[in-house]
């Protein structure tokens, strides 16, 4: 006997094409659809994929809830721009930090090699050989 329902599949964003993406946006958008239409015309399975897919690819600022080809007043430009400042000031102070740490670990990465080729006696860094001079090195053999 055979089994004709349909078997449950699992599925991510990266299954759905852009244009599919795209397509649906634009169906709601001009309101030939709903998102629950749409879902199930289309079998996506998650409740909240369209939403996602409408803040990410739709002409409405989801931030301000306005259409984005409607003219912004010159406070709403400069609230929107104090407000990318503060994200940009947030992630230069992130990129910092994750800079400062990696600075770290470069200093006790060598210090760990220096410690090992000490303790066992051996060369662990890479030697280049003659064929991978760098630049500088090559501009100065030259002259």
């Amino acid at each position: 006997m055979e089994d004709n329902t349909k078997r449950y599949e699992k599925r991510t964003q990266k299954d759905y094409s852009m244009s599919l993406k795209l397509q649906i946006v634009q169906s709601i958008e001009r309101g030939e659809l709903s998102a629950t239409d749409a879902r199930r015309k289309y079998g996506i399975q998650g409740d909240s994929t369209i939403l996602k897919w409408l803040r990410k690819y739709s002409t409405f600022d989801w931030e301000n809830q306005t259409p984005n080809h409607m003219p912004k007043s010159p406070e709403q430009k400069i609230m929107e721009l104090e407000q990318q400042l503060k994200l940009l000031e947030k992630q230069k102070a992130f990129l910092e930090e994750q800079v400062k740490t990696a600075d770290k670990k470069a200093t006790i990465f060598d210090m760990m090699i220096d410690l090992a080729e000490k303790e066992y006696n051996i060369s662990i860094r890479k030697n280049s050989l003659p064929g991978q001079l760098t630049n500088t090195e090559r501009k100065t053999k030259k002259r």
